[in-house]
């Protein structure tokens, strides 16, 4: 497959060839869905808790006697049965994540970025380098790739530089291409991708 390739000042410089088996993918909702529904739960910091009665304050001392008041026999005011008593199986703190196989989510990444490229929806740049690390660079850098809507830029290694310069820029995303995720990728709208990160992706996700 031949996606667009754009130079360092955004403008047009042909077309590159990238790896079949990452961009030429077929579409398997199903691979999609469940690492998705993964990283998801793996993102969940499963703090929630509630008081059982013997977490609650108060509640020592029995409300009345055991018999002839007339009234259903009671231990203490912080029973589950009682208002502002304790919660009956609530929720405790928990980890949410699990495991999934490798394959399935190299497959799931494949499959998302063979998505976007037949949308049309990926753009290859030469490399990422501004001549100023200045906001208004980046934006005329955007500007003249012409891109639109959330963009997520994915490096071929961490650029200090030009993440200080796009840091500001609204609906603008800077990732490693090692930290990929398929939420991400879905997330975006359109993806630039530094023609050297493209490379190291087929042999991160071969």
């Amino acid at each position: 497959m031949k996606l667009p390739l754009f130079d360092q000042s955004g403008q047009a410089a042909g077309e590159v060839t990238v790896a079949k088996d990452i961009f030429e993918q077929q579409m398997n909702e199903q691979v999609v869905h469940s690492v998705l529904v993964w990283y998801q739960a793996s993102q969940r910091r499963g703090t929630h808790s509630s008081l059982t009665r013997s977490e609650v304050s108060g509640g020592g001392k029995k409300p009345w006697k055991q018999k002839g008041t007339g009234r259903a026999r009671a231990g203490s005011n912080r029973s589950p049965l009682w208002r502002k008593g304790g919660i009956n199986f609530g929720p405790k703190p928990r980890d949410y994540s699990y495991t999934i196989p490798r394959k399935v989510k190299k497959l799931a990444l494949k499959v998302v970025l063979s998505d976007k490229a037949k949308a049309g929806k990926i753009k290859i740049v030469e490399a990422l380098n501004l001549s100023e690390a200045k906001t208004k660079a980046a934006a005329n850098f955007f500007k003249t790739l012409a891109v639109t809507g959330k963009t997520l830029v994915i490096t071929a290694e961490p650029n200090e530089a030009f993440v200080k310069a796009a840091r500001n820029l609204a609906n603008i995303e800077m990732i490693d291409y090692k930290a990929i995720n398929v939420y991400g990728l879905l997330k975006a709208t359109e993806l630039v991708i530094e023609k050297k990160a493209a490379e190291n992706l087929k042999e991160s996700l071969s």
